[in-house]
Parts: structure tokens; C-alpha cells; sequence
């Protein structure tokens, strides 16, 4: 799917609209960031990146209470607090398979999935990303959900597999092409690239083609990470991990040809499409969750054990 060429927030062929401009508010926001960029393009990058690192809906909205037999516990990152949880009745030993969520998501929207792995004889843990779910912090980037995800394998030990969803699918990708430890990947929905989702954004809100450039080079030079190397032709010669892509053909938030793509550039990839189920509902999926079971259970390593943290 190409990015839309125009700048009408009401464009349907943009999938970041229906998120950001579908209210009277995020319009009048659009207008505020436009008259900005027009009198100070400096400021208006600051402020349409400041709007772009914050997840919507706020997330006190995703703290739903934990349910048995479900644990929270808490590590220290880079100034904030990650929330994680695991499953009290899980015995340690068992392969660890951390499961990550998208973009203002939680880690409880990938229960069902993590109760499917409990029975299935595996340890699942599930982490909320900085400014998500119970973790603090009230912004984040695509560069930091990477970095998040290393280090709760670095409390973990290593992994059997990372089961992601949306935008921490490309996060999931990036670290296991960067070296990270684990055997196998399950993409569920997984977004398109920070490149084409930034012009998406700037579409939104009316916003003029070089907002999008300027953002771009403002988080390469803060995080100090090309999001070229979050492209699935950078990310395909050096993920040779089994990875199993989980997308539902009618997904309008994150449109399937992102899976196709990845498909395409990965060696060990396979696609799983469903119908009928959003970008969301296809979390809760029975059919997902048993092709996702299949491929973990493909080949369990042995070496994967490790003592609770």
C-alpha cells in the first residue's frame, strides 16, 4: 500500500487517520500544528514529535485490574519503570517466551496468547513498553521499544522465543537482527515502517511533506539509530530466526502489505492470514493463537532455562 498523497485528514487510503484525526479535538490539534510549522518549522517538528511519542488513548485507560493467576513485577529502565507480568503457577525451567505489544497498547492485550503458552508447557511473560500499561514514563519511540525489549531479556535469560505485536513487531525485529538472544518470532499485525507510518502521521493533520523528513532526522540524531535498519529489506538478511507472521487480510490499521513485505525479505518467514478479525481482535484469536503454539513448539531449545528474576 503506498502512502497517501494527500493531505486531507479524511483520506481513506491513510490508516493513521482514523487514529489521530477522528475527532473535532485531534482537527483543531492538526490546525494548531500546521499555523506552528508555518510561523517556526523548528518548533513545529518539536511539537508534532511530542505528539507523535505519546500514546493515545492515554494509558491509565489500559490498566485494567491483573487477573490470577497473573504477577506484576517491576525492573528499572532508563529512568522509568517496566511492568511485566508472569504467571505464579508456572514452575521455572520452562522455555521463556517474552510477549510484547503495539503502539498505545498493554501486555495484557497479549494474555490470551500467554495462557495458550502457559498450558503448552511454556513460561510466558509479558511486558508493558515506557508510557504503557503500568510501566512509566508518558512518551516513547520505536528505537526505545527495541531497547526495552533487550533489556527484559536481560532479566530473563535467553529466549525461546518473542511473540510482538504491531509496532513491537518491528521492534522484536530489530533486536533479534541486532544479536538478540532467542530462537523463534511470532509477528501479529505487524506496522510498516516508521518511514511510511511518519508520512501517514504529517497526512493527518494536514501537515506539509518535509514535517515527516524533520522528524526522521531528529530521531536518528537522539536515538543514534538509522530507521532504515527498520525496514524489512535492512532487517531480511540478518534475521534467519524461524518467524511465523500472523495478519488479518482486512487489518486497516496496520495494512497487511507490511506482512507481505517482511515475508518477501526474511529466509525462514511464513505468512498466516486470517479474515474476518481487526488489528486487535486478531490477538485473541483461537485459530491465531494455535499456529502461533505450532511454531513454538517446532523445535524447543535446551538451553533456555533459567532462574526467576
Amino acid at each position: 500500500m503506498n502512502p497517501p498523497t494527500s493531505a486531507n485528514p479524511a483520506n481513506p487510503a491513510n490508516p493513521a487517520a482514523a487514529f489521530y484525526a477522528a475527532s473535532r479535538t485531534a482537527q483543531a490539534l492538526g490546525a494548531t500544528l500546521r499555523t506552528i510549522d508555518a510561523l517556526a518549522p523548528a518548533w513545529g517538528t518539536r511539537a508534532a514529535l511530542r505528539l507523535f511519542f505519546t500514546p493515545l488513548p492515554w494509558k491509565f485507560a489500559m490498566r485494567r485490574a491483573v487477573p490470577a493467576p497473573w504477577t506484576t513485577v517491576a525492573w528499572p529502565f532508563e529512568g522509568v519503570t517496566l511492568a511485566a507480568y508472569r504467571r505464579a503457577d508456572v514452575d521455572a525451567g520452562r522455555p521463556v517466551v517474552l510477549l510484547v505489544h503495539g503502539w498505545a497498547g498493554s501486555g495484557l492485550q497479549m494474555r490470551p496468547l500467554g495462557d495458550a503458552l502457559a498450558e503448552a508447557g511454556f513460561d510466558p511473560v509479558l511486558l508493558d513498553f515506557p508510557a504503557h500499561g503500568r510501566s512509566s514514563g508518558w512518551r516513547s519511540t520505536l528505537p526505545q521499544f527495541a531497547r526495552a525489549i533487550y533489556a527484559a531479556a536481560s532479566r530473563l535469560g535467553p529466549l525461546h522465543a518473542v511473540v510482538a505485536h504491531s509496532l513491537g513487531a518491528l521492534a522484536a525485529l530489530h533486536t533479534a537482527a541486532r544479536g538478540l538472544p532467542v530462537g523463534r518470532l511470532v509477528l501479529v499485525a505487524p506496522s510498516s515502517p516508521p518511514a511510511v507510518f511518519m508520512r501517514w502521521f504529517a497526512g493527518s493533520f494536514g501537515l506539509a511533506d518535509s514535517v515527516p523528513q524533520r522528524m526522521r532526522a531528529h530521531i536518528e540524531t537522539v536515538e543514534g539509530v538509522p530507521l532504515a535498519e527498520f525496514e524489512p529489506e535492512w532487517l531480511g538478511p540478518r534475521v534467519a530466526h524461524p518467524t511465523l507472521v500472523i495478519h488479518d487480510e482486512g487489518d486497516r490499521v496496520a495494512p497487511i502489505a507490511a506482512s507481505q513485505r517482511i515475508v518477501r525479505a526474511l529466509p525462514q518467514a511464513t505468512l498466516h492470514a486470517t479474515q474476518g478479525l481487526s488489528h486487535t481482535r486478531v490477538l485473541g484469536d483461537a485459530a491465531a493463537a494455535i499456529a502461533a503454539l505450532r511454531h513454538l513448539v517446532g523445535t524447543t531449545p535446551t538451553d533456555t532455562s533459567s532462574p526467576r528474576k
